[in-house]
């Protein structure tokens, strides 16, 4: 079997700082917490337990002796000031992509009065987005396709997006939405790291005959790389862990294909890879 790796696989700018920011802080005298899971990659959140940087789920369990660092995906603007009422040490390692996207939600719905998010219902980032709009305009609506858009809109209205959605799913709501006679202004938000994992990884995925998807299945950006290659190769496995594939067959797999979601150290990866070319 040959292993070929995608030119753009694994752990993004944003992802690499929320961890450095992490690991820096537990360094520290406080205990370390994280709101919610730093990164959608349960691997790296229990090796950062082990490391002194534990997961709460609630502003009530934080206490002012206790440093808090912000999750990648963001919070919303309730819970940072929440947060910050606890007098607790705030590391906010939000990704950049994130915030900037944030800021984005705010001034379309103040400029315009409605908002449109694309991204997935119930996602943290997505979570944080709406709300960021919410605290400017009441008319908010988050969705990830056509059918989701309802009936009655304004002449005019704002469009940000998840900063892991696919640029296609973005182009197909905007060119219904004109068609409608509905004039919008789009912040295209979607990261640029995403963007390349997703054409690098579609693009390998049509020369190999099977591929290799590691990372969180909670995570969106990971389970869309799937999905991406899927629809241009047959074999797709995704794997939050080498050990997976210790079961699995490749008898009809000449050349196997690897990528990675932006929540996945190098580390993670490299095991893959070792473990696939000791197969050939």
């Amino acid at each position: 079997m040959k292993v070929i790796r995608a030119h753009y696989a694994g752990a993004c700018y944003g992802v690499q700082r929320a961890l450095n920011l992490a690991l820096k802080q537990a360094k520290e005298p406080t205990k370390t917490f994280t709101l919610g899971p730093l990164i959608h990659n349960p691997q790296v959140v229990s090796q950062l337990a082990k490391q002194g940087v534990s997961q709460i789920d609630s502003v009530d369990d934080i206490t002012r002796a206790d440093a808090v660092v912000i999750r990648s995906h963001g919070v919303t603007p309730q819970v940072m000031r929440a947060v910050s009422q606890k007098s607790a040490t705030v590391v906010d390692a939000t990704c950049p992509h994130v915030s900037r996207a944030q800021r984005a939600a705010a001034q379309l719905a103040e400029q315009f009065g409605c908002v449109i998010v694309v991204g997935e219902k119930g996602h943290p980032e997505v979570e944080g987005l709406v709300a960021c709009a919410r605290e400017k305009c009441s008319c908010v609506y988050a969705l990830t396709s056509i059918e989701e858009l309802p009936d009655n809109l304004p002449d005019h209205l704002g469009i940000v997006v998840q900063t892991t959605q696919q640029k296609a799913t973005l182009d197909a709501i905007v060119a219904h939405l004109q068609k409608r006679n509905i004039t919008v202004e789009v912040k295209n938000t979607i990261c640029d790291a995403t963007s390349q994992r997703q054409d690098t990884a579609a693009e390998l995925a049509q020369h190999v005959d099977g591929m290799v998807i590691i990372g969180g299945r909670n995570s969106s950006n990971t389970t869309r790389l799937a999905d991406i290659c899927r629809q241009y190769c047959k074999h797709v496995f995704h794997i939050e862990h080498v050990s997976e594939l210790y079961t699995c067959t490749f008898d009809d797999i000449q050349v196997m294909g690897v990528s990675a979601g932006a929540s996945t150290p190098e580390d993670q990866i490299e095991a893959v890879i070792s473990y696939l070319e000791q197969l050939s």
